[in-house]
């Protein structure tokens, strides 16, 4: 599978056919040039040569929309090994030609022909085989392994030459060569391709196919090792390969059991699960049935059951079940020419991602978020929290619910996850704070649901809309400061005016979230006066309003003029503490808090102040 796909562009018409692929490759990232071409860059870069340099070391796939000598020069001082190196195209800044400069068998060529057909543009694949045959020999299809690449070079040009090759089908089915141009002989012959799933085989190129499902069983908290070397050995004993493993398998009871992914890992494969019932119409299939693993998960066996649940009515069980101290393995296999599709077979580890968007605008929403969102199956937010990055979630399942519904929401998002899918719960700002990412938890930790509890749960930073209104305005956030939301609906005001004390006590740079509504309008007069009993009047106060967003406000006024009147709640008011300053010059006008910089300078005018950045 390719790493996620590196748009480069170094002008604004180019980032534009850089969108267009950005729908078509999920995960794909637009970097742009600083100053040219980074107002729809996901990433931005000063330095082209070593950009691309960085990407190519990195393995990124990179697609260029430039011309191919800006590529190649930047590359050709790391060109060594061609099995390693990524995928490196040139596109056309008008996406009419798409050249696949290396990596043809490694994804490029492919790629190629995706691209030219997203920007109805011509794809020069100038791959022999490819071009002739219709076959790339060394970049078998998802799933497949070639068991010794530097064979496939003399195979195809023996075909290309005309001379005699041979098949040999020895598991799953050799559709995808049979499929091409080229042509074979079902004798002996100098060359020969094998399709097998053994690992003793030594004649020929050798492919492995993925007919051959791994059932795996452990105690909880399993050594992650002991599970990998049972597998391997059981693997051995049997002469069977590992690359022709499609899936490791197991009960759901075991979908976030930390070795059963790293032994999916290990291999290059999906973890896939089942649940005790499915395992459990297996029952009769089964070589070692238990009534003790019956009673403690709902079915008479989990290795075995799983690897049998996984190839169906089309295979048999070949590896009976083998034990370590804590962990147990099956192998089942297709049979009939038949492949194991992992995409289809149990079910994944569901996930739940809670991402923070930001503001809203695309500049502020991280790579990682991005990455989230277009790997997502489903998302999960307010509807206009969704509508903001449409870009990236166009075609997905959404799942939109009004603004009060924040606990509605996030159940959703928990219970499609439990299904097995990929769900992104979508947050304004930074999903942490003042966000669904501390619902998600309280709510595992309220009701202890064991499907919830078996999810990959991750929580992906976003821009806070504090971060956001200090960056517009300045530094008003560079010394100590802290954040109080005014809202009372989840907090006693009693409880919010003992903060606002403690803040205006300690002389805090304070932010205030939620801090004016229709039914809420005293609160901001009780904070403001709070307030002015420790700092002065003509504090400086910043109203930030729909930050990064159409109709975008930054405003500044003193702290005896805040009001609710000034604020709703799209704003944010942040209010700075004694030694804040505004400061108007001809640039412009902002508002910073001193750090003590300048009463920590030695008589050369140095720093002492330790560790300042």
């Amino acid at each position: 599978m390719l790493a996620p796909v590196a748009l480069v562009v170094l002008d604004s018409a180019a980032a534009e056919q850089a969108q267009v692929l950005k729908k078509e490759f999920p995960g794909s990232e637009i970097h742009g040039l600083a100053g040219r071409a980074d107002d729809q860059a996901d990433v931005s870069f000063s330095e082209t040569m070593e950009h691309l340099q960085s990407l190519f070391l990195g393995k990124r796939p990179i697609v260029g929309f430039f011309s191919s000598g800006i590529l190649i020069r930047a590359l050709a001082p790391l060109l060594s090994d061609k099995q390693t190196e990524p995928p490196v195209l040139a596109v056309s800044s008008d996406g009419a030609s798409v050249v696949p400069l290396l990596g043809g068998h490694h994804g490029a060529n492919e790629l190629a022909l995706s691209i030219a057909g997203a920007l109805n543009g011509v794809a020069a694949v100038t791959t022999a085989g490819d071009t002739r045959l219709g076959l790339a020999l060394d970049v078998p299809p998802a799933g497949w392994c070639v068991a010794n690449p530097e064979a496939a070079k003399a195979v195809m040009a023996a075909l290309l030459a005309n001379e005699a090759v041979a098949l040999k089908v020895d598991a799953g089915n050799a559709d995808w060569i049979m499929e091409s141009r080229a042509t074979f002989v079902e004798t002996d012959a100098v060359h020969c391709i094998r399709i097998t799933d053994r690992s003793d085989a030594d004649d020929g190129l050798i492919f492995h196919p993925p007919v051959l499902a791994l059932g795996v069983g452990c105690e909880r908290n399993a050594d992650p090792e002991e599970l990998i070397a049972l597998a391997h050995q059981t693997l051995d004993d049997a002469n069977l390969a590992a690359h022709a493993v499609a899936c490791v398998v197991s009960i759901d009871l075991k979908a976030d059991e930390a070795a059963v992914h790293a032994l999916a890992d290990h291999l290059g494969v999906p973890a896939r699960f089942f649940s005790p019932d499915e395992l459990e119409a297996e029952a009769a299939r089964l070589a070692n049935p238990s009534d003790v693993v019956f009673q403690e998960t709902g079915c008479h066996g989990v290795a075995e059951g799983a690897a049998l649940a996984a190839v169906g009515g089309l295979g048999a069980l070949i590896v009976p079940k083998v034990k370590s101290l804590r962990a147990t393995c099956a192998i089942a296999r297709v049979e009939s020419g038949v492949l194991i599709n992992p995409q289809t077979t149990g079910r994944p580890q569901g996930s739940l991602a809670v991402v923070g968007i930001g503001p809203g605008m695309a500049d502020w929403r991280t790579p990682q978020v991005t990455r989230a969102l277009a790997q997502a199956d489903d998302v999960v937010g307010y509807g206009l929290y969704l509508d903001l990055i449409e870009d990236v979630i166009q075609g997905k399942q959404r799942h939109q619910s009004e603004l009060a519904q924040e606990e509605a929401r996030a159940r959703v998002a928990l219970d499609l996850a439990a299904e097995g899918r990929r769900v992104a719960l979508v947050c304004s700002g930074d999903a942490g704070i003042y966000a669904l990412a501390t619902l998600v938890f309280e709510l595992l930790d309220r009701e202890d649901r064991a499907d919830w509890n078996r999810l990959a749960l991750s929580v992906c930073p976003g821009v806070s809309a504090i971060q956001a209104a200090a960056s517009r305005i300045g530094a008003p956030i560079g010394h100590d400061f802290c954040t109080i939301s005014l809202s009372d609906l989840l907090t006693p005001w009693d409880v919010i005016r003992q903060r606002l004390e403690g803040a205006a006590f300690g002389d805090f740079v304070v932010a205030l979230y939620n801090p004016v509504s229709k039914r809420r309008q005293k609160h901001i007069i009780e904070a403001r006066d709070i307030l002015l009993r420790h700092r002065p009047a003509e504090t400086p106060v910043v109203l930030a309003r729909n930050l990064g967003r159409e109709g975008e406000d930054i405003s500044v006024i003193r702290l005896d003029e805040l009001g609710p009147d000034k604020a709703d709640m799209l704003t944010l008011v942040l209010i700075g503490n004694s030694q804040s300053v505004e400061l108007n010059r001809g640039v412009g006008r902002w508002v910073y808090t001193p750090r003590g910089y300048g009463t920590k300078m030695d008589r050369n005018g140095e720093s002492r102040l330790s560790g300042s950045k």
